[in-house]
């Protein structure tokens, strides 16, 4: 459910040499073209994204630096129960301040997340993907993200799209401190509704023509963790929504921009599953 959207784009972040996150690609030579799609935390390489071309499979791949977590002490006291605002200007401004200077939307939305393992029930990348790309054609594998993941929602966009939504934490669940983990579940069963923040692109991606598929385009939008990693596995753990407030990169999405202004409405949409070809 979209609780609430930004009037429009905000300006945020700092020079990228001086963000704790920022979206690189890595270097090639130049006739080779971009190298990956990299998100950076702490210097460090931590995912990686859907390829540059648009019609290699959409993803999100944890890479073996992904150590850190962005968490904000500062900001707990505001993110503990839920808010209406998603332009609340001093959590967007304090989480604005880890990321790459860039034009960014907020989105608030209420998710009841699904703790995914890769591989097994729920995998998007040995399901839908599958269905639509086939296997990996080196590896004869699907795609895998080397992380848990959380799925949260996914609509239509139109005949020949579909949106999928993860939730995707910077380390994996098992690093979360239990203790914690468990308060936020007996908070939830109470009826706490608390907040979570995370940067998000939307990557569209197509395959090529000609591929024996059930073509069509995915829409896949993808929310990294900044803060709320024990709130979005107490939220799981228990089947109890929580609220993520998502900060989305609009010059970092594999989208253009008449697909980006199209998002918050295709959110607000219904929840609806798409049928996959056996």
């Amino acid at each position: 459910m979209v609780i609430n959207s930004g009037e429009q784009p905000r300006r945020l972040g700092v020079p990228a040499a001086e963000a704790r996150l920022r979206f690189e690609a890595e270097q090639r030579d130049v006739k080779d073209g971009p190298g990956r799609r990299l998100l950076v935390v702490d210097g460090e390489a931590a995912f990686e994204l859907s390829f540059w071309c648009g019609t290699c499979p959409f993803l999100f791949r944890r890479l073996e630096t992904a150590r850190q977590t962005l968490s904000l002490d500062s900001a707990q006291e505001r993110l503990s129960g839920a808010t209406t605002d998603p332009d609340d200007t001093a959590v967007i401004d304090a989480f604005g301040a880890l990321l790459p200077e860039g034009e960014y939307f907020p989105l608030l939305l209420r998710v009841e997340p699904r703790l995914i393992i890769p591989g097994q029930e729920g995998d998007y990348f040995s399901v839908e993907q599958v269905a639509t790309w086939g296997l990996d054609q080196f590896w004869g594998l699907p795609e895998y993200p080397h992380t848990p993941y959380f799925r949260t929602f996914e609509t239509a966009v139109d005949a020949s799209a579909h949106l999928y939504e993860f939730v995707v934490p910077m380390v994996p669940p098992t690093w979360n401190a239990r203790d914690r983990v468990k308060d936020y579940v007996e908070l939830m069963s109470r009826g706490t509704v608390p907040t979570a923040v995370a940067v998000s692109t939307l990557d569209v991606c197509e395959p090529a023509t000609g591929m024996p598929t059930d073509h069509y385009r995915h829409w896949g939008l993808t929310h990294f963790l900044l803060d709320g990693h024990h709130k979005m596995e107490a939220a799981a753990t228990a089947g109890r929504p929580v609220q993520l407030l998502s900060l989305l990169a609009l010059g970092e999405s594999l989208a253009d921009s008449a697909d980006l202004s199209r998002l918050p409405a295709v959110r607000a949409q219904p929840r609806s599953a798409r049928p996959t070809s056996s």
